[in-house]
């Protein structure tokens, strides 16, 4: 192949590099939307191997598992709000998601040490229900402009 068997190639105008879309001058969004899939599929197979496992709770660890599961979903609506705004950062979530289950699980523990574990779960569910639903509230604004 030499230098005159390939065809002059212009700049796009779209102004990001990137393939372009047939028969568009738009960059193929591939990189949120990618990403975004394997989120999805991910969460598709983690409820499918949950359903099919049935993984039982030890009674030591029941106490804990509701507020983790809070302080999870807490840190994945804080996840998805930072990826639809555009600074989402696998790290910060990762650590942000163990964290928040880790913290709010020892704060649990420590009201049980206590004698007020039960007070202390209710104040968590409160701040990170609060959390949220804010988050929920600026996706919803977000997505839908309401």
């Amino acid at each position: 192949m030499t230098a005159s068997d390939v065809p002059d190639v212009e700049p796009s105008d779209s102004g990001s590099p990137g393939p372009e879309v047939p028969g568009g001058t738009e960059p193929a969004a591939t990189g949120r939307a990618g990403f975004a899939l394997a989120a999805l599929v991910a969460l598709v197979v983690g409820v499918v191997i949950g359903l099919v496992a049935g993984p039982r709770v030890p009674a030591v660890v029941a106490p804990y598992l509701p507020i983790a599961v809070v302080a999870a979903i807490d840190a994945v609506f804080g996840g998805v709000r930072a990826f639809l705004d555009g600074i989402f950062d696998a790290k910060v979530f990762v650590v942000s998601f163990v964290f928040n289950v880790l913290v709010a699980a020892l704060i649990v523990w420590l009201g049980d040490q206590l004698g007020v574990g039960t007070q202390l779960s209710t104040a968590i569910v409160v701040v990170l229900g609060i959390r949220i639903f804010g988050n929920a509230a600026a996706l919803r604004r977000r997505l839908f402009g309401a």
